[in-house]
Protein backbone atom coordinates (compact mmCIF):
# COMPACT_ATOMS: atom_id res chain seq x y z
CA UNK A 1 0.00 0.00 0.00
CA UNK A 2 2.67 1.95 1.03
CA UNK A 3 4.45 1.95 -2.33
CA UNK A 4 1.66 2.68 -4.81
CA UNK A 5 0.99 5.96 -2.51
CA UNK A 6 4.78 6.81 -3.05
CA UNK A 7 3.84 5.98 -6.62
CA UNK A 8 1.17 8.33 -7.29
CA UNK A 9 2.73 10.72 -5.43
CA UNK A 10 5.49 10.76 -7.22
CA UNK A 11 3.55 10.87 -10.51
CA UNK A 12 0.87 13.74 -9.07
CA UNK A 13 4.25 15.93 -8.14
CA UNK A 14 5.80 15.39 -11.76
CA UNK A 15 2.18 16.34 -13.29
CA UNK A 16 2.15 19.41 -11.30
CA UNK A 17 5.41 20.49 -11.95
CA UNK A 18 5.12 19.78 -15.47
CA UNK A 19 1.92 21.73 -16.14
CA UNK A 20 3.24 24.79 -14.07
CA UNK A 21 5.82 24.59 -16.83
CA UNK A 22 3.40 24.23 -19.63
CA UNK A 23 1.39 27.01 -18.41
CA UNK A 24 4.08 29.59 -17.45
CA UNK A 25 5.81 28.81 -21.38
CA UNK A 26 2.09 29.55 -22.69
CA UNK A 27 1.41 32.96 -21.06
CA UNK A 28 4.85 34.11 -21.62
CA UNK A 29 4.15 36.13 -24.72
CA UNK A 30 1.82 38.21 -22.69
CA UNK A 31 2.24 41.81 -20.39
CA UNK A 32 3.59 41.06 -17.48
CA UNK A 33 -0.33 41.73 -15.50
CA UNK A 34 -1.39 38.84 -17.31
CA UNK A 35 1.33 36.57 -16.57
CA UNK A 36 0.95 37.31 -13.06
CA UNK A 37 -3.04 37.34 -12.90
CA UNK A 38 -2.98 33.72 -14.94
CA UNK A 39 -0.06 32.14 -12.86
CA UNK A 40 -2.51 33.31 -9.53
CA UNK A 41 -5.85 31.78 -11.06
CA UNK A 42 -3.77 28.80 -11.91
CA UNK A 43 -1.93 28.59 -8.61
CA UNK A 44 -5.79 28.98 -6.60
CA UNK A 45 -7.28 26.91 -9.00
CA UNK A 46 -4.59 24.00 -8.31
CA UNK A 47 -4.76 24.51 -4.31
CA UNK A 48 -8.55 24.59 -4.36
CA UNK A 49 -8.65 21.18 -5.81
CA UNK A 50 -6.33 20.12 -3.78
CA UNK A 51 -7.72 21.09 -0.41
CA UNK A 52 -11.40 19.41 -1.28
CA UNK A 53 -9.86 16.22 -2.18
CA UNK A 54 -7.60 16.10 1.08
CA UNK A 55 -10.10 17.94 3.46
CA UNK A 56 -12.61 15.66 1.18
CA UNK A 57 -14.78 14.15 4.70
CA UNK A 58 -14.36 17.55 6.55
CA UNK A 59 -15.97 19.49 4.39
CA UNK A 60 -18.30 17.41 3.68
CA UNK A 61 -18.79 17.54 -0.24
CA UNK A 62 -21.34 15.23 -0.12
CA UNK A 63 -23.92 17.25 1.65
CA UNK A 64 -23.46 20.45 -0.62
CA UNK A 65 -25.77 20.99 -3.30
CA UNK A 66 -25.91 18.40 -6.07
CA UNK A 67 -24.66 20.66 -8.54
CA UNK A 68 -21.82 22.27 -7.26
CA UNK A 69 -20.68 19.07 -6.48
CA UNK A 70 -21.18 17.17 -9.63
CA UNK A 71 -19.21 20.23 -11.08
CA UNK A 72 -17.02 20.10 -8.55
CA UNK A 73 -15.53 16.99 -8.99
CA UNK A 74 -16.15 16.89 -12.63
CA UNK A 75 -13.88 19.51 -13.01
CA UNK A 76 -11.30 18.06 -10.32
CA UNK A 77 -11.07 14.90 -12.63
CA UNK A 78 -10.78 16.55 -15.82
CA UNK A 79 -7.88 19.31 -14.32
CA UNK A 80 -6.47 15.98 -13.22
CA UNK A 81 -6.33 14.07 -15.74
CA UNK A 82 -5.38 16.94 -18.32
CA UNK A 83 -1.91 17.58 -15.97
CA UNK A 84 -1.21 13.96 -16.13
CA UNK A 85 -1.31 14.36 -20.12
CA UNK A 86 0.65 17.53 -19.99
CA UNK A 87 3.43 15.92 -18.45
CA UNK A 88 2.74 12.85 -20.59
CA UNK A 89 3.36 15.08 -23.65
CA UNK A 90 6.19 17.12 -21.90
CA UNK A 91 8.60 14.20 -20.75
CA UNK A 92 8.15 12.78 -23.99
CA UNK A 93 9.55 15.77 -25.50
CA UNK A 94 12.36 15.94 -22.73
CA UNK A 95 13.06 12.49 -23.39
CA UNK A 96 13.55 12.96 -26.85
CA UNK A 97 15.85 16.19 -26.47
CA UNK A 98 17.90 14.11 -23.83
CA UNK A 99 18.39 11.77 -26.64
CA UNK A 100 19.50 14.48 -29.27
CA UNK A 101 21.73 16.03 -26.85
CA UNK A 102 23.50 12.40 -26.09
CA UNK A 103 23.94 11.54 -29.97
CA UNK A 104 25.52 15.62 -30.35
CA UNK A 105 28.05 14.26 -27.88
CA UNK A 106 29.89 11.73 -29.74
CA UNK A 107 29.22 14.33 -33.09
CA UNK A 108 32.13 16.12 -34.27
CA UNK A 109 31.32 19.77 -34.07
CA UNK A 110 33.08 21.07 -37.18
CA UNK A 111 31.78 23.08 -40.17
CA UNK A 112 31.22 20.09 -42.58
CA UNK A 113 29.65 17.82 -39.88
CA UNK A 114 25.55 18.00 -39.93
CA UNK A 115 24.60 19.07 -36.70
CA UNK A 116 21.72 16.88 -35.15
CA UNK A 117 17.88 18.52 -35.75
CA UNK A 118 17.25 19.98 -32.20
CA UNK A 119 13.63 21.49 -33.18
CA UNK A 120 15.19 25.31 -32.94
CA UNK A 121 14.73 26.17 -36.82
CA UNK A 122 12.65 28.94 -38.76
CA UNK A 123 9.03 28.78 -37.27
CA UNK A 124 7.99 27.14 -33.98
CA UNK A 125 10.09 25.03 -32.03
CA UNK A 126 9.23 21.23 -31.84
CA UNK A 127 9.14 21.76 -27.63
CA UNK A 128 6.75 24.68 -27.64
CA UNK A 129 4.64 22.65 -30.70
CA UNK A 130 4.73 19.98 -28.13
CA UNK A 131 3.67 22.24 -25.04
CA UNK A 132 0.71 23.75 -26.85
CA UNK A 133 -0.29 20.17 -27.77
CA UNK A 134 -0.30 19.48 -24.28
CA UNK A 135 -2.07 22.25 -22.96
CA UNK A 136 -4.94 21.50 -25.53
CA UNK A 137 -5.09 18.13 -24.74
CA UNK A 138 -5.35 19.28 -21.06
CA UNK A 139 -8.29 21.47 -21.50
CA UNK A 140 -9.83 18.82 -23.70
CA UNK A 141 -9.69 16.96 -20.38
CA UNK A 142 -11.30 19.47 -18.64
CA UNK A 143 -13.85 19.94 -20.65
CA UNK A 144 -14.90 16.29 -21.65
CA UNK A 145 -15.55 15.67 -17.91
CA UNK A 146 -17.42 18.41 -17.79
CA UNK A 147 -19.58 17.77 -20.73
CA UNK A 148 -19.96 14.20 -19.15
CA UNK A 149 -22.02 15.34 -16.63
CA UNK A 150 -24.96 15.52 -19.18
CA UNK A 151 -24.89 12.07 -20.11
CA UNK A 152 -25.14 10.34 -16.47
CA UNK A 153 -28.78 9.61 -17.24
CA UNK A 154 -28.07 9.03 -20.51
CA UNK A 155 -29.51 5.86 -20.90
CA UNK A 156 -28.67 3.11 -23.37
CA UNK A 157 -30.39 0.11 -24.96
CA UNK A 158 -27.89 -2.66 -25.72
CA UNK A 159 -29.32 -5.85 -27.19
CA UNK A 160 -27.85 -9.17 -27.79
CA UNK A 161 -28.69 -12.40 -29.18
CA UNK A 162 -27.50 -15.51 -28.13
CA UNK A 163 -27.65 -18.78 -29.11
CA UNK A 164 -27.26 -22.35 -26.89
CA UNK A 165 -27.58 -26.03 -27.89
CA UNK A 166 -28.54 -26.91 -24.87
CA UNK A 167 -31.72 -24.39 -24.41
CA UNK A 168 -34.95 -25.93 -23.64
CA UNK A 169 -37.51 -25.30 -26.43
CA UNK A 170 -40.05 -23.86 -24.58
CA UNK A 171 -37.41 -21.53 -23.61
CA UNK A 172 -36.27 -19.87 -26.97
CA UNK A 173 -37.05 -16.33 -27.32
CA UNK A 174 -36.77 -16.00 -23.73
CA UNK A 175 -36.49 -11.96 -23.16
CA UNK A 176 -33.86 -11.21 -20.48
CA UNK A 177 -33.73 -7.53 -19.34
CA UNK A 178 -30.55 -6.95 -17.23
CA UNK A 179 -29.50 -3.57 -15.15
CA UNK A 180 -26.77 -3.41 -12.93
CA UNK A 181 -25.28 -0.84 -10.14
CA UNK A 182 -27.78 1.32 -9.51
CA UNK A 183 -25.46 3.33 -6.91
CA UNK A 184 -28.88 5.09 -5.83
CA UNK A 185 -26.85 7.40 -3.19
CA UNK A 186 -25.41 9.16 -5.88
CA UNK A 187 -28.83 9.85 -8.05
CA UNK A 188 -29.78 13.72 -7.92
CA UNK A 189 -33.11 13.39 -10.10
CA UNK A 190 -35.90 11.19 -9.70
CA UNK A 191 -37.60 12.31 -12.80
CA UNK A 192 -34.45 11.04 -14.83
CA UNK A 193 -34.10 7.90 -12.96
CA UNK A 194 -37.81 6.62 -13.17
CA UNK A 195 -37.21 7.91 -17.45
CA UNK A 196 -34.68 4.73 -16.92
CA UNK A 197 -37.02 1.99 -15.12
CA UNK A 198 -39.49 3.03 -18.18
CA UNK A 199 -37.05 2.14 -20.57
CA UNK A 200 -36.49 -1.13 -18.92
CA UNK A 201 -40.39 -1.93 -18.95
CA UNK A 202 -40.74 -0.71 -22.46
CA UNK A 203 -38.91 -3.99 -23.37
CA UNK A 204 -41.25 -5.74 -22.73
CA UNK A 205 -39.15 -8.20 -20.28
CA UNK A 206 -40.02 -12.15 -19.41
CA UNK A 207 -37.79 -11.57 -16.93
CA UNK A 208 -35.47 -8.56 -15.39
CA UNK A 209 -32.61 -9.33 -13.17
CA UNK A 210 -30.55 -7.12 -11.19
CA UNK A 211 -26.52 -8.03 -10.75
CA UNK A 212 -25.77 -5.52 -7.61
CA UNK A 213 -24.94 -2.60 -6.28
CA UNK A 214 -28.25 -0.99 -5.52
CA UNK A 215 -27.10 1.81 -3.42
CA UNK A 216 -23.37 3.48 -2.57
CA UNK A 217 -22.97 2.57 1.34
CA UNK A 218 -26.32 3.07 3.31
CA UNK A 219 -29.61 1.28 3.03
CA UNK A 220 -31.68 4.38 3.43
CA UNK A 221 -30.07 5.73 -0.05
CA UNK A 222 -32.74 3.89 -1.92
CA UNK A 223 -35.72 4.68 0.24
CA UNK A 224 -35.85 8.20 -2.03
CA UNK A 225 -36.67 5.20 -5.31
CA UNK A 226 -38.06 2.74 -4.08
CA UNK A 227 -41.45 3.91 -5.80
CA UNK A 228 -39.68 3.70 -9.29
CA UNK A 229 -38.21 0.52 -9.15
CA UNK A 230 -41.26 -1.00 -7.13
CA UNK A 231 -42.52 -1.10 -11.06
CA UNK A 232 -40.15 -3.32 -12.40
CA UNK A 233 -41.50 -6.66 -13.02
CA UNK A 234 -42.06 -9.33 -15.54
CA UNK A 235 -43.77 -12.66 -15.65
CA UNK A 236 -40.74 -14.76 -14.86
CA UNK A 237 -40.51 -11.79 -12.08
CA UNK A 238 -37.41 -9.85 -11.05
CA UNK A 239 -34.47 -11.71 -8.95
CA UNK A 240 -31.15 -9.55 -7.63
CA UNK A 241 -27.89 -10.24 -5.84
CA UNK A 242 -25.71 -7.78 -3.67
CA UNK A 243 -22.29 -6.31 -4.69
CA UNK A 244 -19.72 -5.39 -2.80
CA UNK A 245 -20.83 -1.72 -1.93
CA UNK A 246 -24.37 -3.02 -0.69
CA UNK A 247 -22.30 -4.77 2.65
CA UNK A 248 -22.07 -1.20 4.04
CA UNK A 249 -17.86 -2.26 4.08
CA UNK A 250 -16.67 1.21 2.91
CA UNK A 251 -18.17 3.68 5.79
CA UNK A 252 -17.27 3.38 9.72
CA UNK A 253 -19.91 2.10 11.40
CA UNK A 254 -20.71 3.05 15.36
CA UNK A 255 -21.44 -0.53 15.78
CA UNK A 256 -21.03 -4.08 14.21
CA UNK A 257 -24.34 -4.39 15.06
CA UNK A 258 -25.41 -1.02 13.09
CA UNK A 259 -23.44 -2.44 9.95
CA UNK A 260 -25.87 -5.77 10.10
CA UNK A 261 -28.87 -4.19 10.36
CA UNK A 262 -28.09 -1.53 7.13
CA UNK A 263 -28.17 -4.91 5.54
CA UNK A 264 -30.74 -6.52 6.89
CA UNK A 265 -32.63 -2.95 6.23
CA UNK A 266 -31.42 -3.48 2.30
CA UNK A 267 -32.29 -7.08 2.03
CA UNK A 268 -35.83 -6.52 2.92
CA UNK A 269 -36.08 -3.37 0.35
CA UNK A 270 -35.60 -5.97 -2.25
CA UNK A 271 -38.18 -8.19 -1.09
CA UNK A 272 -40.51 -4.47 -0.54
CA UNK A 273 -39.63 -3.81 -3.86
CA UNK A 274 -40.92 -7.34 -5.36
CA UNK A 275 -37.36 -8.56 -6.05
CA UNK A 276 -36.38 -11.77 -5.12
CA UNK A 277 -32.83 -10.95 -3.40
CA UNK A 278 -30.18 -14.45 -4.09
CA UNK A 279 -28.07 -15.20 -1.47
CA UNK A 280 -26.52 -17.93 -2.68
CA UNK A 281 -29.07 -20.05 -3.86
CA UNK A 282 -31.17 -20.77 -6.86
CA UNK A 283 -34.65 -21.04 -8.69
CA UNK A 284 -35.76 -23.28 -11.21
CA UNK A 285 -38.00 -22.12 -13.72
CA UNK A 286 -40.98 -23.94 -15.52
CA UNK A 287 -42.35 -23.79 -18.58
CA UNK A 288 -44.42 -26.96 -19.96
CA UNK A 289 -42.23 -29.48 -18.83
CA UNK A 290 -38.99 -27.44 -20.11
CA UNK A 291 -36.64 -25.93 -16.58
CA UNK A 292 -33.87 -23.67 -16.80
CA UNK A 293 -32.12 -22.49 -13.20
CA UNK A 294 -31.36 -19.30 -12.39
CA UNK A 295 -28.50 -19.09 -9.73
CA UNK A 296 -27.58 -16.45 -7.84
CA UNK A 297 -24.85 -16.02 -5.55
CA UNK A 298 -23.54 -12.79 -3.09
CA UNK A 299 -20.24 -10.74 -4.01
CA UNK A 300 -17.43 -12.67 -4.83
CA UNK A 301 -14.35 -10.81 -6.36
CA UNK A 302 -11.02 -12.31 -7.11
CA UNK A 303 -9.46 -8.80 -7.35
CA UNK A 304 -7.49 -7.83 -4.32
CA UNK A 305 -9.74 -6.30 -1.50
CA UNK A 306 -12.89 -7.05 -3.08
CA UNK A 307 -15.09 -9.48 -0.68
CA UNK A 308 -15.36 -13.00 -1.31
CA UNK A 309 -19.17 -13.75 0.39
CA UNK A 310 -20.21 -15.80 -2.28
CA UNK A 311 -20.31 -19.55 -2.17
CA UNK A 312 -21.35 -21.55 -5.09
CA UNK A 313 -21.80 -24.82 -3.23
CA UNK A 314 -24.57 -23.60 -1.28
CA UNK A 315 -26.60 -21.39 -4.41
CA UNK A 316 -26.01 -25.05 -5.66
CA UNK A 317 -27.54 -27.60 -2.86
CA UNK A 318 -30.60 -29.05 -3.66
CA UNK A 319 -30.36 -28.21 -7.49
CA UNK A 320 -31.01 -31.88 -9.75
CA UNK A 321 -28.59 -30.60 -12.46
CA UNK A 322 -29.53 -33.72 -14.77
CA UNK A 323 -33.33 -32.41 -14.33
CA UNK A 324 -32.14 -28.60 -15.56
CA UNK A 325 -29.98 -28.44 -18.68
CA UNK A 326 -29.45 -24.52 -18.78
CA UNK A 327 -28.22 -22.55 -16.00
CA UNK A 328 -28.27 -18.24 -15.62
CA UNK A 329 -25.36 -17.10 -12.79
CA UNK A 330 -26.13 -13.53 -11.21
CA UNK A 331 -22.62 -12.88 -10.02
CA UNK A 332 -21.40 -9.35 -9.80
CA UNK A 333 -18.12 -9.04 -10.03
CA UNK A 334 -17.12 -10.50 -13.79
CA UNK A 335 -13.96 -11.74 -11.99
CA UNK A 336 -15.82 -14.69 -10.48
CA UNK A 337 -16.15 -15.59 -13.97
CA UNK A 338 -12.44 -16.32 -15.42
CA UNK A 339 -11.34 -17.37 -11.59
CA UNK A 340 -14.23 -19.92 -10.84
CA UNK A 341 -17.27 -20.35 -12.60
CA UNK A 342 -14.69 -21.46 -16.41
CA UNK A 343 -12.91 -23.45 -13.94
CA UNK A 344 -15.03 -25.79 -11.66
CA UNK A 345 -18.55 -24.70 -12.91
CA UNK A 346 -18.52 -25.69 -16.44
CA UNK A 347 -22.48 -26.01 -16.59
CA UNK A 348 -22.96 -22.63 -15.95
CA UNK A 349 -24.24 -21.66 -19.87
CA UNK A 350 -24.23 -17.52 -19.19
CA UNK A 351 -23.25 -15.49 -16.55
CA UNK A 352 -24.12 -11.83 -15.85
CA UNK A 353 -22.15 -9.39 -13.45
CA UNK A 354 -21.73 -5.68 -13.13
CA UNK A 355 -19.40 -3.77 -11.33
CA UNK A 356 -17.24 -2.40 -13.58
CA UNK A 357 -18.89 0.61 -14.68
CA UNK A 358 -16.82 0.54 -18.08
CA UNK A 359 -15.29 3.04 -15.43
CA UNK A 360 -17.67 5.43 -16.72
CA UNK A 361 -14.96 6.90 -19.61
CA UNK A 362 -13.50 5.77 -22.42
CA UNK A 363 -14.31 5.55 -26.00
CA UNK A 364 -17.32 2.85 -27.48
CA UNK A 365 -17.83 3.26 -31.22
CA UNK A 366 -18.80 0.24 -33.87
CA UNK A 367 -16.48 -2.38 -33.56
CA UNK A 368 -14.09 -0.58 -31.09
CA UNK A 369 -14.28 -0.13 -27.34
CA UNK A 370 -11.44 0.75 -24.78
CA UNK A 371 -11.43 1.90 -21.14
CA UNK A 372 -8.73 2.15 -18.40
CA UNK A 373 -10.21 -0.37 -16.72
CA UNK A 374 -9.55 -3.06 -19.34
CA UNK A 375 -6.01 -3.26 -17.66
CA UNK A 376 -7.78 -4.67 -14.41
CA UNK A 377 -10.12 -6.46 -15.73
CA UNK A 378 -9.77 -8.46 -19.15
CA UNK A 379 -13.94 -8.96 -19.16
CA UNK A 380 -14.95 -4.98 -18.64
CA UNK A 381 -18.13 -4.38 -20.46
CA UNK A 382 -20.25 -6.47 -23.28
CA UNK A 383 -20.49 -10.29 -24.10
CA UNK A 384 -17.47 -12.41 -23.84
CA UNK A 385 -17.09 -16.28 -24.41
CA UNK A 386 -15.10 -19.38 -23.61
CA UNK A 387 -15.82 -22.29 -24.78
CA UNK A 388 -19.93 -23.10 -24.50
CA UNK A 389 -19.79 -20.27 -22.00
CA UNK A 390 -20.57 -16.49 -21.93
CA UNK A 391 -20.30 -13.43 -19.80
CA UNK A 392 -21.69 -10.69 -20.28
CA UNK A 393 -20.73 -7.58 -18.57
CA UNK A 394 -23.31 -4.35 -18.17
CA UNK A 395 -22.22 -1.26 -17.65
CA UNK A 396 -23.97 -0.05 -15.30
CA UNK A 397 -27.60 2.05 -14.31
CA UNK A 398 -25.97 4.57 -12.45
CA UNK A 399 -22.83 6.16 -11.13
CA UNK A 400 -19.71 6.34 -8.12
CA UNK A 401 -17.27 9.01 -7.62
CA UNK A 402 -17.45 11.11 -10.86
CA UNK A 403 -20.66 12.19 -11.10
CA UNK A 404 -20.77 11.64 -15.39
CA UNK A 405 -20.55 9.15 -17.98
CA UNK A 406 -17.80 9.73 -20.81
CA UNK A 407 -17.86 7.71 -23.65
CA UNK A 408 -19.20 4.82 -21.91
CA UNK A 409 -22.78 5.43 -20.84
CA UNK A 410 -25.45 4.09 -18.37
CA UNK A 411 -27.07 0.56 -19.90
CA UNK A 412 -30.40 -1.48 -19.82
CA UNK A 413 -29.23 -5.01 -21.65
CA UNK A 414 -31.74 -6.55 -23.07
CA UNK A 415 -31.10 -10.21 -23.97
CA UNK A 416 -32.91 -13.20 -26.43
CA UNK A 417 -32.08 -16.97 -25.58
CA UNK A 418 -32.15 -18.81 -28.76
Amino acid sequence: MRTRFLIFLSIVIIAEVYSFIAVRSAIRPLTPGWRTFITILYVTVTIFTWVGFVFFRVLNWAEMPHLIRNIYIAFTMGFWVGKILVAAVMAIDDLRRLFMWVISMFLTASADKTQPDLGYGAGITRSVFLKRVALILGGTAVAGFLYGITNRYNYQIKRIKLSFDNLPAAFKGLKIVQISDIHSGSFDSHGAVARGAELVMEQKPDIIFFTGDLVNNKADEIQPYTDIFSGLNAPLGVYSTLGNHDYGDYVQWPTPEDKHNNLERLKQTHADMGWKLMMNEHVVLERGNDKIAVVGIENWGAKAGFPKYGDMRQAYSGLNEQDVPFKILLSHDPSHWSAEVTKEYKDIDLTLSGHTHGMQFGIEIPGFKWSPVKYVYEQWAGIYNKGNQHLYVNRGFGFLGYPGRLGILPEITVIELA
